[in-house]
């Protein structure tokens, strides 16, 4: 399963696990760029088994009702979190949470969880999170993860989100030993999202960015390599290789605390109870037993 699969990293993580004979689940928001998309690599891969699902990672709601519809008919052996957004201006979902953390963080962690008794019934199950070497430029900011209180920048928001990624896959790995999860920075990739987001950015770099399949070596190497699968779960790579990172016992504490709290204040997760009904014993309380 690919998310944000009609472009980019996504994309091209896509068809090349296509070209080898995978079964393919697109995860997308736009309808009519993933038709497309999925279009595109079955002509060019010759694999019919690509599936399309249409879904808005900033909804937990809707991201609940698909993995609830997806387990009564597929198996799942790799989950790739690639999907996100940089939305330069504080915007709110429905649900009243900021966009940027809904997508990159929320969304990530509610599909994830939701999907884990699926992965967990096949043999070497993977799941990858496309995070970002620009996190590294910021502590992580625990007072303040939905940009409420300072000013609004969104490429310091999307490097927080990017931290955050990189503290849930650590806990993961910590509670699912029989996943292996990672994390990790494609390198510099000219992507129509960082075209549109980051214009400057594109601009100064230019011919030194990486192509779209170079940047997504890491990741079908993550997903797919028998040499992957022993290397350490719950670490963040660069160019194939461990990287380090920097945060506190209490900056974990303060990132999985919110959300526990954030989905009861959505509507969505009862407050206290079941985080999500993946089994009937996963609470609130389990996962703070995580740290």
């Amino acid at each position: 399963m690919v998310t944000g699969g009609n472009s980019g990293i996504g994309k091209a993580t896509a068809f090349e696990i296509a070209r080898r004979g995978g079964t393919v689940h697109l995860v997308c928001r736009d309808e009519n760029r993933a038709e497309g998309a999925r279009g595109e690599i079955i002509r060019e891969s010759g694999n019919q088994n690509i599936f399309l699902h249409i879904v808005d990672l900033s909804d937990p709601k809707t991201v609940w009702k698909f993995v609830e519809n997806f387990k009564q008919e597929h198996t799942l052996n790799v989950l790739i979190n690639n999907a996100g957004c940089m939305v330069n201006e504080r915007e709110l979902t429905e649900d009243g949470l900021e966009k940027n953390f809904a997508t990159n963080t929320l969304g990530v962690y509610v599909l994830t969880t939701a999907l884990i008794p699926v992965l967990e019934k096949e043999h070497d199950p993977r799941v990858v999170t496309v995070s970002s070497g620009g996190m590294l430029v910021q502590k992580l900011n625990t007072d303040d993860l939905q940009s409420e209180r300072t000013a609004f920048d969104g490429t310091m928001v999307y490097a927080q989100n990017k931290r955050q990624q990189v503290v849930l896959t650590e806990q993961w790995a910590r509670a699912h030993p029989t996943i292996h999860f990672s994390c990790m920075h494609p390198g510099w990739v000219d992507t129509p999202g960082v075209r549109l987001s980051m214009p400057g950015f594109h601009a100064r770099l230019g011919a030194r960015l990486r192509s779209e399949a170079q940047g997504a070596d890491t990741v079908l190497w993550l997903a797919l390599a028998p040499t992957a699968a022993v290397q350490p779960s719950g670490r963040f790579f660069q160019v194939i290789e461990i990287s380090p990172v920097l945060y506190t016992k209490p900056s974990i504490e303060a990132v999985t605390h919110h959300l526990l709290t954030v989905g009861p204040q959505v509507g969505y997760l009862p407050s206290g109870g079941l985080i999500f009904p993946v089994s009937g014993d996963f609470s609130a309380t389990d996962l703070k037993g995580w740290f």
